[in-house]
């Protein structure tokens, strides 16, 4: 019965599988590129001097750590996307409830589908990493990170376990989406169907706080640790505030949207249409919060500490490492970035009829562009403030075993560069879409979906 479940809600709702389908993509893809880069380094006949080079870039343990945060990565968004791909899937839920499905068979069915889309997007991201690794491979030998000695030497064995990987880190993603949908009474789904989910601010603002409360705990426990240490569990302490400040997320956009009233009032009705949105929307909005705060904050973090030890120093790092931390940054970045994006797509086109129904009422196509646009300025400017917490909490005690300093420095150009690429990604998530969405006559769109 569940791969009858999965297999219909794979048909009826397969654009909603478009979120996990391009994380797990991106991460086997990642896991493949670490795998032949490992493959790579054994496979080369290195002399002694070769060798030292490796060891002083300490490659390998390098790439163990970016296939590790792959993982992390890929249950933490898989999870996301999920969560997102599963609230359409809403009202088929309750009916299925209502006419006996167990909570069991639900989240059954929820893996399977996990595990479904897991299965071809994995394979595709492992092949797509046997060219992205070539390229990696080369960059490190082209930055000095690697001897001109080392080739890239596919093998070709490792790639099942690359997507063995991603599969088995998205059953875990799926059933975490799982819980409540599964377990919710008959009666009560088939009426959240209608009127939507309860907030259940309070379970969600005290687990967030504990996380919270655990990443400054772990924070201040590094400032007195050896720096090697300290380093190695500053992606832990950025993952807990993560998904810590995420739980909270609801709360942060409805005091986000409280705190621009004064100023978004000057944009007239528009303002306050996309405060109100805001604040209805919030727990639908915060899912993108976590990628969005964990791909800033963790570049922060990674782009404070070189800038910042050069400017207390007056040296710089060596190239090749700063080359491969930024590019390995750049990955992840790109990987928390693709799940925000998909959640906040999820978001606006759920929304289709409401936006037409807007336009019915009276709004033109343009002011409600303008309220979508003070929207996402919201979203922006929440996200940004919570990844400037998570960065400036990590980073810290980082700095203070390092270099010994507490306060950071980061150039200009990199925070201009934070502000434009976060709202782009919130733009190509709310405003790209509903500008599509806008340009079909509203009367047909609520017809369609009578």
């Amino acid at each position: 019965m569940r791969a009858g479940l999965a297999r219909q809600a794979l048909r009826r709702h397969r654009w909603s599988f478009l979120g996990p389908v391009v994380t797990q993509c991106v991460a086997a893809l990642v896991l493949s590129m670490m795998f032949m880069t490992g493959a790579s380094l054994e496979a080369a006949r290195l002399d002694a001097a070769e060798e030292r080079v490796v060891v002083a870039s300490d490659i390998r343990s390098a790439t163990g750590v970016f296939a590790g945060i792959a993982v992390y990565l890929s249950i933490l968004m898989v999870g996301v996307t999920m969560n997102s791909a599963i609230a359409r899937q809403r009202r088929d839920i309750a009916l299925l409830r209502a006419i006996g499905a167990t909570p069991g068979q639900i989240r059954r069915s929820v893996a399977v589908q996990a595990a479904a889309v897991a299965v071809p997007a994995a394979v595709l991201g492992s092949l797509l990493g046997l060219f992205a690794g070539r390229m990696w491979v080369a960059a490190l030998v082209s930055h000095g990170v690697l001897p001109d000695a080392v080739r890239f030497t596919p093998n070709m064995a490792l790639l099942p376990l690359a997507v063995g990987i991603v599969v088995a880190t998205s059953v875990p993603g799926g059933l975490v989406a799982a819980i409540r949908p599964a377990r919710v009474r008959p009666a009560t789904a088939l009426t959240e169907a209608a009127a939507g989910p309860p907030r259940g601010v309070a379970v969600r603002t005290v687990l967030g706080l504990l996380l919270v409360g655990v990443g400054v705990v772990l924070s201040v426990v590094l400032a007195v640790a050896a720096p090697k240490q300290a380093d190695d569990a500053g992606f832990f302490v950025i993952l807990a505030l993560c998904v810590g400040v995420g739980l909270l997320g609801p709360v942060a956009l409805r005091v986000a949207a409280w705190v621009a009233r004064p100023l978004l009032r000057l944009v007239g009705g528009s303002g306050r249409l996309a405060l109100d949105n805001v604040t209805v929307l919030s727990r639908a909005l915060s899912g993108a919060l976590i990628p969005l705060v964990l791909a800033v904050a963790f570049a922060a973090v990674k782009v404070a500490a070189h800038t910042t030890a050069a400017h207390a120093t007056g040296e710089a790092d060596p190239a090749g490492a700063v080359w491969m931390d930024y590019s390995g940054t750049a990955i992840y970045a790109t990987f928390a970035a693709v799940a925000a994006l998909n959640t906040l797509l999820t978001v606006t086109v759920g929304r289709h009829r409401d936006l037409a129904v807007t336009r019915l009422v009276g709004a033109t196509r343009q002011r409600l562009l303008g309220v979508v646009i003070c929207e996402a300025v919201v979203v922006v400017v929440t996200a940004l403030a919570l990844a400037a917490f998570v960065a400036a909490v990590t980073l810290v005690p980082l700095l203070h075993t390092s270099v010994g300093t507490w306060l950071p420095y980061v150039p200009t150009p990199y925070l201009a560069a934070a502000v434009v690429a976060t709202a782009a990604v919130v733009a190509a998530g709310t405003v790209a879409p509903a500008a599509v969405l806008t340009r079909r006559p509203a009367i047909e769109v609520v017809e369609a979906q009578e």
